[in-house]
């Protein structure tokens, strides 16, 4: 009997039509803002061979809103509003789909619970943002 084929890797598009659900910039947003957020938490240690640079879904959820306030202020809801992303759990969702795909990873202890009410969108974009002063 032949062997079986190795699974296919999506493209950024089969995921985005097969999950229907976010655009492909939402996509992009979570790998930036997953590299955003590795920096943030890890580059202030050098990392050693096979060291994990992993981070979790509330870290991860952090740094998303973090980056997402740093690039459109006070549009960051609005923004990701647009793209369907209205609460933490629909990052999670996005993560997990890259999982799926191969584009992302994670450990044995990580789920999509983990995204799950991590803060409310309207005060997270909204009450707590502050207009960063010029330096």
């Amino acid at each position: 009997m032949p062997p079986s084929p190795e699974p296919r890797q999506k493209t950024p598009q089969q995921l985005v039509d097969d999950l229907g659900l976010y655009p492909p910039y939402a996509y992009d947003f979570l790998q930036e803002g997953l590299e955003f957020t590795v920096r943030k938490i890890h580059s202030a240690t050098p990392a050693k061979p096979k060291e994990s640079r992993h981070v979790d879904g509330r870290q991860l959820c952090e740094g998303l809103r973090e980056l997402a306030l740093e690039k459109w202020g006070r549009l960051a809801r609005t923004v990701l509003n647009r793209w369907n992303i209205t609460s933490t759990l629909d990052f999670g969702r996005i993560v997990f789909a890259l999982i799926e795909v191969g584009q992302m990873q994670k450990t044995d202890d990580d789920t999509i619970n983990d995204f799950k009410n991590v803060y409310d969108f309207k005060s997270a974009f909204e009450s707590s943002y502050r207009i960063p002063s010029g330096s």
